[in-house]
This record gives structure tokens, C-alpha cells and sequence, in this order.
């Protein structure tokens, strides 16, 4: 019954996708978030997602860097500050954007049929008067070994070198816990100029009583002409 719950969760997580989709521009493949905070952690973290809208030629790949290091502050808070890198093809690698971001965890694991949580985002982008303010829903439920998260985000983006405009997005994933090294993901992402889908494989390795590091690698292959045709992402977290 649990993995045939499973099922019925992601498929009704297909069907949110085949909704309005109301992002404004840009991709949202990234990470998809856990509602979920661990009391007096640090964290030092790296992801990247490179895009190709033209895997033959090369000339349509686009990387995106970010650079964080965090600290919860509560036991249900946890902030975290990054620097934002980009490269496009034949430029080099440039600062982009800061941000701050707050995960604020509402329940207890397992303590209603459904855990979930608040991210808070704010992004501003260098050199340029533009902001990003994000809210996003953190949902998360659990059947055995299996576990469906889903991301239901609303952005507002403003400044003088940008028209304002309100954006969604949704990233979901359903993850297999085979052990905590190995946990085979897929993953799902919607906006207005993104739809794809892919595989993800997570880890975990314990370096010693109070640390770990987490890695996270996949493919995102775009579902329609406005999604880049493939989108690699990888992500190497460090916790002490």
C-alpha cells in the first residue's frame, strides 16, 4: 500500500504540472528544498546547474554557480547567505547576484500526515537595481522508504533596470532512501519557460560525529522548446 500511495502522490503532483505555468523568465531547475532544519548546524555549500539549449554546437550553455555558507539559528530557523557566479559560452566566470535566505520549519517530523515548512529568499543582482524577493511552501510526506517533496514558490521582481512582475514555480521530487549513502531521486520542474524532468542521485557521507558531506547529481531533459534540452546540476554540502 505505501509504494502504491507513493504513486498516487506523484501523479497528482504530474497533473499540478500540467497547470498555468506563470513564471516570467529564466529557469527554474536548482534544488528542490526539505522542510526540514538540524539544530546548531553549520553549513558551507556549492551547486551549480549548467544549461545547453544546443548540446551539438555548445554555443547555447549557460553555468550557474552558487557559493553559501549557513547557520541554524533556532532550531526550527536556519539562514543562509550566497554569492551568485554565472558563465555563458565564451565568457568567463562573473559575479551575478547576492542572496539571503531563511528556512523556517512549522512541524516536527512525522507529526502531521503532511511536514512542511517556509523558504524566504531575497536576491539582488550586482551592478544592477534588481531585486528578487521569494516565498516558497516546503511540503514533504514519507511512505516507508519512499518520501515525495514538493516546492510551491511566488516571486516578486522589481527595480529601476527591470519591469515589476510576479512569478510561480514548482519543483518536485520523489526520492528512494536505499541507504544514506545512495537514494535515487526523480526530479520535476514547471515555469513559464521551464517544464523538464530527470533523474537525481543523492548521498551522504559521515566524516565523524557532528559533520557529513552531502552530494547531490543529476539530469534535467527539457519537455518543451522553451526548457534548455538538457540541464546538469550537482550540489557538494558540507555540515559540521
Amino acid at each position: 500500500m505505501q509504494p502504491r500511495a507513493f504513486s498516487i502522490l506523484m501523479l497528482a503532483c504530474l497533473l499540478l504540472l500540467q497547470s498555468p505555468r506563470l513564471m516570467a523568465d529564466g529557469s527554474v531547475i536548482d534544488k528542490v528544498y526539505h522542510p526540514y532544519v538540524e539544530q546548531l548546524e553549520w553549513e558551507l555549500e556549492w551547486r551549480a546547474t549548467l544549461a545547453d539549449e544546443d548540446p551539438p554546437s555548445g554555443e547555447e550553455r549557460l553555468q550557474l554557480h552558487r557559493l553559501g555558507l549557513g547557520r541554524a539559528v533556532s532550531e526550527y530557523v536556519f539562514v543562509e547567505a550566497y554569492l551568485i557566479g554565472e558563465q555563458s559560452a565564451g565568457e568567463g566566470l562573473g559575479l551575478e547576484a547576492y542572496e539571503i535566505e531563511m528556512l523556517w520549519q512549522l512541524s516536527e517530523q512525522g507529526e502531521h500526515i503532511v511536514d512542511y515548512g517556509l523558504l524566504f529568499e531575497l536576491e539582488k543582482e550586482h551592478n544592477r537595481d534588481i531585486w528578487e524577493a521569494s516565498t516558497a511552501v516546503l511540503l514533504e510526506k514519507e511512505f516507508g522508504r519512499f518520501s515525495a517533496t514538493a516546492n510551491l514558490g511566488l516571486t516578486f521582481e522589481g527595480g529601476s533596470d527591470i519591469a515589476d512582475e510576479w512569478e510561480t514555480a514548482l519543483a518536485l521530487q520523489g526520492r528512494y532512501r536505499y541507504s544514506p549513502r545512495f537514494e535515487p531521486a526523480l526530479e520535476m520542474y514547471s515555469g513559464e519557460d521551464t517544464l523538464g524532468a530527470g533523474p537525481v542521485l543523492l548521498g551522504l557521507e559521515r566524516l565523524g560525529p557532528l559533520s557529513a558531506l552531502k552530494w547531490q547529481a543529476g539530469v534535467i531533459f527539457g519537455l518543451d522548446d522553451t526548457t534548455a534540452d538538457y540541464t546538469v546540476r550537482a550540489l557538494l554540502e558540507y555540515e559540521f
